[in-house]
C-alpha cells in the first residue's frame, strides 16, 4: 500500500482511493487539478510550475510541496530500489540518480570505460559497478523536482515529455507524508500509521482477507464524494466471488468465470468494459531454441488467435502487433493501432512449419519439450492449454504448463527461470511508450534477455522530438523493430469484465485499469 512500491494492478486500485496525486484522471482520462489546482508550462515544455490548493493529510497536517518532491526523489532513490523507478526518468537526473552508486552519504555515476560501456568489479564471485568518484550526483542539486515553497512545486524535465501530466495522476508519483516515513519504514504495513490524502483513508486491514475504507473528513473535495464506506474482500476464486455477489455479500468483483460471462452479460449484472490491454507470450531469448528468431516467428504464427478469442467470449481481439488499439497517433483523432495496422498473419500454419524446419526442427523433429509459466487464473489455463494444443498439432512440439503465484511467478520471470510465460501489461498513460519502454536494455520489465542498440535508440530519440508527426513516426519504426526480432508473441487485446450490481451508479473503470470510486454512489 505504499505508493511508491506498488506496480501491481489491485495494489494500484487501492491506492487510487486513498491517494491524491497533482491531478486525478475524469473518465477519458483526461487529468483533472487535484491537490494542484492550477500549473504553468514552459514554451520549450520541459518545466512546469504547479500551484497547490489547501489540502491535508489524514493526520491533520497539511499536503506541502516538500512532500511531493520528498516522494519523488525517494522513488528514484537507487537504495529504495522502487520497481517503477522509471516512471521519473523523464524528470532531470531522474535515470541517473536512480543508477548512481552510494559510497558512504554520497551518490555518484557509474565509471565507464573508453567506448562508454560501464565498468564493474568481481566481489564474492558477483559483478558490482565502480563509482566515477569525479561525478557527484547529488539528488538535492541535480534531480529536476524541487519545492520552490510548500505551495509551489517546480519540475523540469530532461526532454519534453507530451504524456507527463498523465504520469502525474499516476499511483508512483503521488505524495507521501514527509514527516511520517521519513520517521517510519513501516509506515505503510499498519492502519495505525498510515497516512493519505485522497477520497477515502484506511481503518482495516487484514492482511489476505479484507480491507476498509471510509470517506476521509479531511479530504479537499469531500463534498464529490458520495460513499461512506467501501470494504474490499481478498477473494482469488471467480467462483466463489460469484456466488458472493449473487447472495448479496459483493456489490462488485474485477473477476468473472468465462462460462458464466454471457449469461451474466445478458442479465445486466456483468459489463464488459474497454482496456488498453495486451496479454502475450515473452520468450526466455537467451535459452535455446527460443535464441533463435525463426523459432520465435514460428510460435507466433502456428497460434490461431481467433481461436483463443472464441474461448474467452468476451469480447477481446487477436493481436498481430504489440500496441494495441485506442492509442492517438499524431493527427487527432487517428490511431496508432490503425495506423500502424498487423506485422503478420493469424494461423499462417504453412510459413511456421517452414521456419521452423528452417530452424533445424522439421515438423518438429528434435525440438526439446518446454515449458509454458503461467500464473493461477483459469483465463491463463484456458489460453496455455489452448496454444499448447495448436502448437502440439500445427508445429509437432511438447510443452507442458508450471503454474505459479504471483511472487513466486514475478522472480522467476526476472531471473529468467523459465522458457516461455504469459503476461498481461495494462497501459499506465495512453501513449505507445508505456508500452515500448518495457524493453528498453535494462528495464526490469523486460525480462526476456532481449536487447536491441537500434530499438534502444529510437526511444531514445523520441523523448528528444517534439514534433507529434515525426515523433510517432519514430515510434512506430521501434515497433517494427521489436515485432521483427519478437521476445514477445502478441495474443489478444484484452477488455475489463466485471461483476457489478444495478445498484451501483456512477462507477468508473478506467481502460487504463484504474477503478476509482471517488464519484460512485448506491441508488
Amino acid at each position: 500500500m505504499d505508493p511508491a512500491v506498488g506496480v501491481t494492478l489491485q495494489t494500484l486500485n487501492s491506492v487510487e482511493q486513498v491517494f491524491d496525486g497533482l491531478t486525478r484522471n475524469d473518465k477519458q482520462n483526461v487529468p483533472q487539478p487535484a491537490i494542484a489546482k492550477s500549473w504553468t508550462i514552459s514554451k520549450d515544455l520541459k518545466t512546469y510550475i504547479f500551484t497547490l490548493r489547501d489540502a491535508y493529510w489524514t493526520n491533520g497536517t497539511p499536503v506541502t510541496a516538500y512532500d511531493f518532491e520528498y516522494a519523488w526523489k525517494r522513488v528514484l532513490n537507487p537504495e529504495f530500489a522502487a520497481e517503477g523507478a522509471y516512471y521519473l526518468y523523464n524528470v532531470y537526473g531522474g535515470l541517473a540518480f536512480n543508477t548512481s552508486i552510494k559510497v558512504g552519504t554520497k551518490y555518484y555515476a557509474q565509471a565507464v570505460d573508453a567506448k562508454g560501456n560501464p565498468l564493474t568489479k568481481k566481489v564474492a564471485g558477483k559483478d558490482v559497478p565502480v563509482p566515477n568518484m569525479a561525478k557527484e550526483i547529488d539528488p538535492n542539486k541535480n534531480v529536476g523536482v524541487k519545492a520552490l515553497d510548500a505551495k509551489t512545486l517546480k519540475v523540469y524535465l530532461q526532454t519534453p515529455t507530451p504524456y507527463f501530466l498523465n504520469l502525474t495522476a499516476f499511483g508512483m508519483l503521488m505524495p507521501v507524508c514527509k514527516a511520517v516515513v521519513s520517521t517510519n519504514d513501516k509506515w505503510a504495513s499498519d492502519v495505525k500509521t498510515y497516512v493519505s490524502d485522497g477520497p477515502f483513508m484506511l481503518t482495516q486491514w487484514s492482511h489476505n482477507d479484507k480491507m476498509v475504507f471510509v470517506k476521509n473528513p479531511t479530504y479537499w473535495d469531500k463534498d464529490a464524494v458520495k460513499l461512506t464506506k467501501i470494504t474490499y474482500l481478498m477473494v482469488t476464486d471467480e467462483a466463489t466471488a460469484l456466488s458472493m455477489y449473487q447472495s448479496g455479500q459483493l456489490d462488485a468483483a474485477i473477476s468473472v468465470p468465462l462460462s458464466e460471462l454471457p449469461k451474466l452479460v445478458a442479465s445486466g449484472d456483468a459489463q464488459i468494459l474497454p482496456y488498453l490491454e495486451l496479454s502475450d507470450w515473452i520468450v526466455n531469448t537467451t535459452k535455446k531454441p527460443f535464441n533463435d528468431v525463426r523459432v520465435r516467428k514460428a510460435l507466433a504464427l502456428a497460434t490461431d488467435r481467433k481461436g483463443i478469442t472464441s474461448i474467452l467470449r468476451d469480447g477481446s481481439r487477436p493481436a498481430m502487433a504489440f500496441i494495441p488499439p485506442g492509442i492517438p497517433d499524431a493527427v487527432p483523432g487517428t490511431d496508432f493501432r490503425t495506423i500502424g495496422g498487423s506485422y503478420f498473419k493469424d494461423n499462417d500454419i504453412v510459413t511456421a512449419k517452414a521456419l521452423l524446419a528452417q530452424a533445424g526442427y522439421p515438423n518438429g523433429k528434435g525440438f526439446p519439450a518446454f515449458t509454458i509459466l503461467i500464473g493461477p487464473s483459469s483465463i491463463s489455463s484456458s489460453i496455455a492449454e489452448a496454444a499448447q494444443q495448436m502448437w502440439k498439432k500445427n508445429l509437432g512440439i511438447t510443452c507442458t504448463l508450471r503454474v505459479e503465484e504471483g511472487g513466486v511467478l514475478s522472480d522467476d520471470e526476472k531471473n529468467l527461470n523459465y522458457d516461455i510465460a504469459r503476461v498481461v501489461w495494462i497501459a499506465d498513460y495512453a501513449d505507445p511508450t508505456t508500452f515500448l519502454d518495457l524493453y528498453v536494455t535494462g528495464s526490469l520489465n523486460s525480462r526476456t534477455g532481449w536487447s536491441n542498440k537500434s530499438y534502444d535508440a529510437l526511444l531514445a530519440k523520441a523523448k528528444v522530438t517534439v514534433n507529434p508527426k515525426a515523433r510517432m513516426a519514430i515510434l512506430h519504426a521501434a515497433e517494427t523493430i521489436i515485432m521483427t526480432d519478437m521476445p514477445i508473441l502478441p495474443i489478444f487485446y484484452g477488455v475489463n469484465p466485471v461483476l457489478l450490481s444495478k445498484h451501483v451508479k456512477n462507477f468508473f473503470d478506467s481502460t487504463l485499469g484504474t477503478l476509482d470510486w471517488k464519484n460512485a454512489y448506491m441508488g
